[in-house]
């Protein structure tokens, strides 16, 4: 069973992880796409970022319907921060009967040799790049202009978000990133 792993803090998951996920499903031939909410990025800054349980739950209630598609909390469970070498390891060993496929955005293949244990990585699994922001991918999809980080700045002002993340998730991202 080939698995997609799109790992990210989904700090909030926005229509546009789901487009993506669903479009690398149909495009890679992949029978699931899991997107691993990460506890801690270490290459990100971690100020604010909602609680690990409560993202999880979000991206849970967001992926109800899609079929193929589902959110994972495995990385909960392993030492932080999260690295991707570590966490595709232990996925190997706890599912064998699993081919992983990394997926990554074109901005984090452009630094990918930053990454602990990069050359195993790329000796040992598929990786699909996707397109973002100035940064092309091996996937072809269109760039959706949503983001996290534009959401959590909407819902701090006061503005709309309907057409950014799933209704289903709408009054809950409203609620927690005031």
């Amino acid at each position: 069973m080939r698995t997609g792993i799109f790992g990210g803090s989904f700090n909030p998951i926005h229509n546009g992880h789901i487009a993506l996920a669903k479009a690398v499903l149909q495009q890679c031939k992949l029978d699931e796409v899991w997107l691993m909410v990460s506890p801690q990025n270490p290459l990100k800054q971690q100020s604010d970022l909602l609680d690990d349980q409560l993202r999880f739950e979000m991206a849970q209630k967001a992926l109800e319907g899609v079929a193929g598609v589902k959110a994972s909390s495995y990385e909960f469970q392993l030492p932080k921060p999260s690295y991707t070498w570590n966490t595709l390891q232990h996925l190997e060993r706890d599912y064998p009967d699993r081919q992983f496929v990394l997926l990554i955005g074109g901005d984090n293949w452009a630094r990918f040799e930053r990454w602990r244990h990069w050359k195993d990585i790329l000796r040992h699994y598929d990786v699909v790049v996707y397109p973002r922001d100035h940064y092309a991918g091996t996937v072809r999809m269109p760039l959706l202009d949503v983001s996290s980080t534009e959401i959590r700045q909407r819902v701090r002002t006061g503005r709309r978000i309907n057409d950014m993340v799933p209704e289903s998730i709408v009054a809950l991202v409203e609620k927690y990133y005031q």
